[in-house]
């Protein structure tokens, strides 16, 4: 029975965080680069005419052969897939929460509410990332799988939580390494279970001989890996100007005070609970916590001093997602046992902080007052709601957030408008056939459209943000980019020069157009 309610709360906590809050999305963000590598992988005719296809990035990680062996067997497309994957890793990411809360000697109940309020996400002030990724990219499906193996380490169950982070670092390694590396001191402390711990490393190198084989197979994508390179003036311009998240000293110091302010709390919430925290899960937090903070430094040193090519690749800045995660899951943990030990006030303060995030994801911003009341009301409720009652209060919290805070995590791009010039573009246009469109500027619907049509866009913004992995790309991006701004008649033959077949623009030319609705309009050049 004890296993059929952990198995039922983790897919019921799956599915809420999925369809409720903080939800899922396609071709929003970084969906509107893997989907095209992913529709060219399948079909190499298909977008070859596109610069992300020819530059891909995904020969180092199995989300591509994982996404189209399940599209080949299943028959469903990527986007089908590409959910039932991210919805799985979410399950097993809230059976890891639920293992690192009994690991403190919590029950079932006060267990399901620290999931819960876990699951509420955050977003990542700087680096740009989430604890629960929108979209279903690698690094959606590693951070559970690694909060999988937290919980597996936390009770012990070594082998099982290599094997949860060795699939991790098939998806993800970049995401995955801090893992190992905090793993790996775990392993060497003197304890009657090392050799236990060792046997962990068993799946890891499994899966970095099947990586390692996967890479050599894709070894003539085209793709360009020069670790050691260092980054020229040119490159760090664009990336500066492209990818300023991963430069740490474009951030403001509101930021890196923030990230400070989280560790603050997190070690405050560990003191206090400290003894229930077993060794596994103290240095996993822990060491999360440190390399977190850490990344901050370390990235300015490496990137910034050392112009190093490969940081802007591993972008370590991400590791401040599991200082957040263990923030949030310390102090939820925190309350919990203060209501235990009837101590309302106390619960209150600690629910307070874990309930915020969601609502408040930079803590030295500007408050917006209603959140901050929202947060106030969830933890009171909460606090005094009891242990049998409180987990009630958490889950009204993925309704409330929303309804009452007003919080919108992603914006609905894909207006019926662009469906209906994407399924024109797919029927009635030529495969090789490369579209631009010159006054969306910043938009994301040239995106949304060669995932949609599957047809090649010259250059849009979103493309810029692969930058910082080929210096091919951006260079080639960088000179499109300018080449299409500010766009003008008179400069047609020069778009045609350069292999464009179509225009897409949203106000009209005195010439016939080929299709034309109320927001789009589209001209032939060849």
């Amino acid at each position: 029975m004890k296993s059929f309610a952990t198995a039922a709360a983790c897919v019921a906590l799956a599915l809420l965080t999925f369809f409720q809050f903080p939800g899922h999305s396609w071709l929003q963000q970084d969906s509107q680069i893997y989907i095209p590598i992913l529709e060219h992988l399948r079909d190499p005719a298909v977008l070859r005419n596109d610069i992300l296809v020819q530059h891909p990035h995904v020969a180092f990680t199995l989300y591509d052969e994982i996404s189209l062996s399940l599209r080949a067997v299943t028959g469903a497309g990527f986007r089908e897939v590409l959910a039932a994957q991210q919805i799985v890793t979410r399950a097993l990411g809230t059976w890891g929460l639920l293992l690192m809360a009994g690991a403190l000697g919590l029950a079932f109940a006060p267990a399901f509410l620290v999931a819960a309020i876990c699951s509420l996400g955050s977003a990542i002030a700087g680096p740009a990332v989430l604890t629960f990724e929108y979209e279903p990219t690698p690094r959606a499906f590693a951070v559970p799988l690694l909060i999988c193996a937290i919980g597996l380490a936390a009770h012990r169950r070594h082998f099982a939580a290599g094997t949860a982070a060795a699939i991790a670092f098939l998806y993800h390694p970049p995401t995955a390494l801090p893992f190992w590396g905090i793993y790996f001191v775990l392993a060497l402390w003197p304890h009657p279970e090392r050799r236990k711990r060792l046997a962990a490393f068993i799946p890891l190198a499994a899966a970095a001989a099947v990586l390692w084989a996967a890479a050599r197979a894709q070894s003539a994508s085209g793709e360009a890996q020069r670790v050691f390179a260092r980054l020229d003036s040119a490159q760090e311009f664009l990336q500066r100007m492209r990818t300023g998240y991963v430069w740490v000293s474009d951030w403001p110091a509101a930021t890196i005070v923030h990230h400070l302010l989280i560790l603050a709390v997190l070690v405050a919430a560990f003191v206090r609970i400290r003894r229930a925290v077993g060794v596994p899960l103290r240095v996993l937090l822990l060491g999360f916590a440190a390399i977190g903070v850490l990344s901050m430094p370390l990235s300015w040193l490496l990137l910034e001093h050392f112009h190093w090519g490969l940081v802007p690749q591993v972008q370590p800045l991400r590791a401040l997602l599991f200082l957040t995660l263990g923030m949030q899951f310390l102090t939820a943990a925190a309350g919990t046992r203060a209501i235990a030990a009837r101590r309302p006030a106390e619960a209150f303060a600690w629910f307070a902080l874990a309930y915020l995030l969601p609502l408040q994801p930079v803590l030295t911003g500007p408050f917006v007052w209603s959140r901050l009341n929202l947060a106030l009301a969830l933890a009171a409720l909460t606090a005094l709601a009891g242990i049998r009652w409180a987990p009630v209060v958490a889950v009204s919290a993925f309704f409330a957030i929303p309804m009452l805070g007003g919080v919108v995590n992603y914006p609905h791009l894909d207006t019926p408008d662009l469906a209906q010039l994407s399924a024109w573009a797919r029927v009635n246009t030529p495969r090789d056939a490369v579209f631009v469109f010159p006054d969306v500027n910043r938009g994301l619907a040239p995106g949304i459209f060669r995932s949609e049509a599957l047809r090649a866009v010259y250059v849009d913004w979103k493309g810029g943000g692969q930058v910082n992995y080929v210096k091919d790309l951006g260079e080639q991006w960088w000179f499109r980019w300018r080449q299409t701004r500010n766009f003008q008649p008179a400069r047609l033959p020069q778009y045609s020069a350069s292999g464009i077949t179509y225009v897409v623009l949203q106000e009209p030319l005195p010439r016939a157009s080929q299709f034309q609705n109320s927001t789009y309009i589209v001209y032939q050049l060849k």
